[in-house]
């Protein structure tokens, strides 16, 4: 029998389950102090809702799980590969959210605002920081157009991080469609657009010469691809010379609308800025885009958008839908190195003699709860030792059943 865990799942020890909670619960109860109410949904999705569900990249992630018994055997039988499987774990949890509103939309509010922390599962190279299993934290506002909700989850989510003690942040935004149309009038073709802005979105690692190189390779229209390559070399990728692009200003007013009222709102205690190559990996987004950037850590710490054709998929009408997520893990890696402690209830071990009565022993824990951790265990023989391996394991102070001392292990209280 194997003692680790599969390759790109981890166990997580007290201390790290500690600061995990805390985060989680420091996260929702911003989010629910602002009328966002948590729902759950199944690990496991229908294999034709993953497929369809345009999610980029991650759709080659998925873990694919065997149809059973007969169906397996039949399935096998025809030797088509893809007939195999008829659900899949879950890669994020846009898609589930989208069903369920589907199918529960006759008894939820409108707007409808959702909280969801879970786990989610790709099948991606484990590395540091990237597992196969993790959580998301995300909140989402169902059925307002308006960028009213753009506005709120970002605050919301802002709010969340800085209750958790990150500071410096920055929210990158951009609207799909503004870049759309930008990238249409300098040539690029309609039909080719995705493919363009995939390029586009490794601005960032290999620079506007990258960038052009790889749509030269696409064979982009050279004319275009000059086009894009004076515009990023011009060092003035500002709204308002986007602007000067576009027929149509509307998604450049709403983008500024949205950026003005967010830095009321911070206060200074976090930045918006509008970034012209955010594009976000998966294909559901329809709008504007969104991602939080940290300038002491690598990568983002948080992303999302409006992804208003998601749930048409299921109901064949359109509803308007946005959300934010929280880079959960990333978050909790980087507490992790800081070796952050969570404000949670000191430790405090009550200790008892073989012939205690039990019942009273636990009494006395309940009296004793409430600044300490109460943990009950048999007092050794040997106390000297034990009160070490109990200051070792982070324990504050001992009580003792048979007597009204107290033993301060380390800086007193």
């Amino acid at each position: 029998m194997k003692i680790n865990p599969l390759k790109g799942m981890k166990d997580y020890l007290p201390d790290e389950m500690r600061l995990r909670d805390y985060v989680q619960q420091s996260i929702l109860s911003v989010y629910r102090a602002n009328g966002f109410e948590r729902i759950s949904t199944p690990m496991l999705e229908d294999a034709e809702n993953l497929d369809k569900s345009e999610g980029g990249d991650n759709l080659n992630l998925i873990f694919k799980v065997l149809k059973r018994g007969e169906k397996l055997e039949a399935a096998l039988a025809k030797g088509d590969e893809k007939s195999l499987s008829d659900m899949g774990l879950r890669y994020d949890l846009t898609l589930p959210l989208s069903r369920f509103y589907a199918a529960n939309r006759a008894v939820l509010p409108t707007p409808f605002k959702v909280i969801q922390t879970d786990r989610v599962f790709r099948a991606e190279r484990p590395q540091k920081g990237r597992l196969r299993e993790f959580i998301q934290c995300d909140i989402d506002i169902l059925g307002d157009d308006s960028i009213n909700a753009e506005i709120e989850l970002i605050d919301v989510t802002a709010r969340a991080l800085l209750s958790i003690g990150f500071k410096d942040f920055t929210v990158n935004i951009n609207d799909r469609r503004l870049l759309h149309g930008m990238l249409e009038s300098m040539g690029f073709e309609k039909d080719t657009l995705q493919s363009v802005c995939i390029s586009f979105d490794k601005l960032d690692k290999i620079g506007a010469d990258g960038v052009c190189a790889e749509l030269t390779s696409k064979e982009c229209p050279a004319e275009a691809v000059e086009k894009l390559r004076d515009f990023l070399n011009s060092g003035e990728c500002s709204l308002e010379r986007i602007a000067l692009c576009m027929e149509d200003k509307t998604y450049v007013e709403n983008l500024q609308r949205i950026i003005d009222t967010v830095n009321k709102l911070s206060s200074g205690a976090y930045g918006i800025s509008y970034c012209p190559s955010l594009v976000r990996g998966q294909g559901y987004y329809t709008g504007v885009v969104f991602e939080i950037a940290c300038k002491d850590f690598p990568g983002a710490i948080g992303g999302g958008g409006r992804y208003d054709g998601m749930i048409g998929k299921f109901l064949g009408q359109n509803v308007s839908a946005v959300g934010f997520s929280i880079g959960f893990e990333r978050i909790c890696a980087i507490l992790m190195d800081q070796n952050y402690q969570p404000p949670v209830a000191k430790k405090m071990a009550l200790l008892y003699r073989d012939d205690a009565d039990f019942a009273e022993v636990l009494m006395k824990a309940r009296r004793l709860q409430g600044e300490y951790a109460v943990t009950v265990m048999p007092q050794a023989r040997k106390l000297g030792k034990q009160l070490g391996a109990l200051e070792t394991a982070g324990y504050a102070a001992v009580a003792f059943f048979d007597n009204e001392d107290i033993k301060y292990l380390g800086q007193k209280g």
